[in-house]
């Protein structure tokens, strides 16, 4: 697979890459309100200048084909990821759905957990980081301050260290608000640049142009059905995130064994 050059990428893959399409697709969740889709970290989400499609547009293919329906099937956009992210992704497949969506995720009733790899040792093991960001639309990137000031919206998220291998912590992060890059631009102010993240001060790119920061699980009420939903996403396949899936189940045991 020849490597597209284009200018959505912080800098140009080394490696080939695979984006979703109606084939490969991977379908976390689906019934007839709603469809979950782990995202590889070269989707798009949103229309950029690289013409590349959307993840939106491979999920109507994926369900017009699926329910051979005879036009283009509905499906709506809940929430967005950046483009070098991997991770759970939330469609709505009726109005319904979506409105109420929209709603549950501005009145922060939908929990987001996410992991991060990073090279440095935060300061603290668990900490809750509130500050400022400032988006800079010119650079499509947001910087963090400790201060209110104009343009600046607060952001709040809270984190801790999970475990580590010999060169990498493996932070597990909770969002409580929903700002522009917020864990990329808050872990970096920090000393704590995500691998691969360039923009936000990583040494160096990942081949495949993604960062190691991926969507690991959310947490909602069923728009419609009203029952709760719990949906999870396996990592990207590499030495790292296996790492951190191994130190996350053992996590995870040794709690079940003490309780």
């Amino acid at each position: 697979m020849a490597l597209k050059k284009d200018h959505s990428w912080v800098k140009q893959p080394k490696e080939p890459i695979v984006m979703t399409d109606e084939q490969n697709i991977r379908v976390l969740y689906e019934d007839n309100h709603i469809v979950a889709v782990n995202k590889r970290n070269s989707d798009i989400v949103q229309s950029d200048i690289s013409g590349d499609a959307t993840l939106c547009e491979v999920v109507k293919n994926y369900i017009r084909v699926k329910y051979n329906k005879p036009g283009m099937a509905f499906i709506g956009t809940v929430h967005r990821l950046d483009r070098p992210v991997s991770g759970v992704i939330l469609y709505a497949r009726t109005t319904k759905a979506l409105n109420r969506l929209h709603n549950m995720f501005k009145f922060r009733e939908v929990q987001k957990t996410y992991w991060a790899v990073v090279r440095n040792r935060p300061p603290k093991m668990e900490d809750t980081i509130v500050n400022y960001l400032k988006k800079n639309e010119a650079q499509n990137k947001s910087y963090c301050y400790d201060e209110p000031g104009e343009g600046r919206k607060e952001s709040e998220l809270r984190y801790k260290v999970i475990g580590h291998s010999n060169n990498y912590y493996f932070l597990e992060i909770y969002p409580k608000t929903g700002r522009h890059h917020q864990i990329r631009s808050t872990l970096a102010s920090i000393g704590c640049p995500i691998k691969g993240d360039i923009k936000y001060f990583a040494k160096r790119t990942n081949k495949n142009a993604s960062i190691h920061l991926h969507a690991r699980q959310i947490e909602f009420v069923h728009p419609v059905k009203k029952t709760p939903l719990r949906i999870t996403a396996p990592p990207p396949e590499d030495a790292l995130w296996n790492e951190f899936v191994k130190i996350a189940h053992n996590l995870k045991d040794n709690n079940l064994d003490q309780d």
